[in-house]
């Protein structure tokens, strides 16, 4: 196809040169110190084309004859370049591969090739990446000595042209090869080194959340968990679980009242009315001397039953159960209430026949605590309370048979 164009632009050139020069009777005169030469226009207008593409190749000729130094240093530099790009791809591949040895053998070469490219300037970005994959290799290969060698290099502060999405590139994964070393604090100081913007992206918060529980931080982690879950970094099933994991931390991690007062005010609200979060909040009251604190706690769970699921009304009854001493009337209504709208749940009976026993409603106490002491499912330790509560009405009521059997079957809960 290019050939007929160029065949129709020549006969194109052709018939306007005929219809131009053909009739053309023009002459051209030069006078040069009593001389005269005639020509005729057409020779004339051809001589001078032709003399000027003679003078046009003849510049062109020069030109390229004076920059073929700079010619060939450019083609000498570009080699270079593909051979360090080609290094650099091969480098990729055999990390990708799980070949670290020649991955970090490929990854020193490509930086030795750019090192003879010093004339060209530094392409500090594709060290960088050269750098950190040599780095990467070397991590695998447990060679943490020349491994952060190649980091401090790779994180070296005051280089110009560096990229900014390498350079925190670079310190992100610095911080999870610490986190692999089960080196917290320095992994902290790596994520603190981020831009406010890079410290909020999911791989930063995933990292910061691995630092704080590996430095026992579980309030720390579990405000990070908080952020994660927000940007749907977990699953909605997982997100549940990790972040009642580490609030039931925070809670065992507390050494007093006060403290484990100050862990509960900082929970988000979605912690505090998480059934198996406020049920251990509760339990780890009782175990503090605070059980005022506990059923504080409970009782806008408790007030709210039917919406918890059996798995969270069982949690709350059984926290209940742990801090019942010293409750007051109020809580009588509700757990009459409570009674009569799951008669068949023993985890909710065993938290009735208690708050009856603890007010001393001993008629009252005696179904729903032998209804929870005699269901196999209920778990052990709540039956042996709800029989050691029947040992005491026992005793209130004279029968002392009765209430060494009721002991006997406390003892045998296991």
């Amino acid at each position: 196809m290019r050939n007929v164009v160029w065949l129709v632009l020549l006969f194109a050139v052709a018939v306007v040169a005929a219809l131009t020069l053909g009739d053309n009777a023009g002459m051209a005169s030069f006078y040069w110190e009593g001389w005269r030469v005639d020509l005729s226009l057409n020779l004339f207008i051809l001589g001078a084309l032709a003399t000027g593409f003679a003078l046009m190749t003849a510049v062109q000729a020069v030109n390229a004859l004076i920059g073929l130094p700079a010619r060939a240093r450019e083609w000498r530099l570009l080699r270079l370049e593909r051979a360090a790009q080609a290094a650099l791809r091969e480098a990729l591949a055999e990390y990708f591969s799980g070949r670290y040895g020649r991955s970090h053998k490929a990854a020193q070469r490509a930086i030795a090739i750019q090192d003879d490219r010093q004339d060209a300037g530094d392409d500090h970005e594709f060290r960088t990446l050269a750098q950190l994959l040599a780095a990467g290799s070397l991590h695998r290969l447990q060679n943490r000595g020349r491994r952060d060698e190649l980091l401090r290099r790779a994180l070296r502060p005051g280089r110009r042209g560096a990229s900014q999405a390498v350079d925190d590139g670079a310190r992100l994964l610095a911080a999870e090869w610490a986190l692999d070393d089960r080196d917290g604090p320095r992994a902290e100081a790596l994520l603190a080194e981020l831009q406010p913007g890079v410290a909020r992206r999911t791989q930063a918060l995933r990292l910061k959340l691995q630092a704080a529980r590996l430095e026992r931080r579980p309030m720390d982690a579990l405000h990070t968990a908080r952020l994660l879950a927000n940007h749907q970094a977990f699953s909605s099933t997982a997100a549940q679980g990790l972040l009642r994991s580490l609030a039931i931390e925070a809670l065992d991690a507390t050494h007093d009242a006060d403290q484990l007062r100050r862990a509960w005010q900082d929970f988000d609200a979605a912690d505090q009315r998480d059934p198996f979060v406020a049920a251990r909040a509760a339990r780890r009251a009782a175990q503090l001397q605070a059980a005022e604190d506990g059923r504080a706690w409970l009782r806008p769970l408790w007030d709210r039953l039917d919406s918890l699921g059996a798995d969270g009304r069982a949690e709350v009854a059984l926290a209940l159960v742990d801090v019942v001493a010293g409750l007051g009337p109020d809580w009588l209504a509700r757990v009459e209430t409570a009674q009569r709208s799951h008669p068949t749940e023993a985890a909710v009976q065993a938290a009735v026949g208690a708050v009856l026993a603890e007010r001393q409603l001993w008629g009252k106490a005696r179904r729903p605590l032998e209804i929870a002491a005699k269901d196999a499912q209920l778990q052990p330790r709540a039956r042996r309370q709800a029989w050691r509560a029947l040992a005491r009405l026992a005793t209130e009521e004279g029968d002392d048979a009765r209430a060494l059997d009721c002991l006997r079957q406390a003892a045998a809960q296991d």
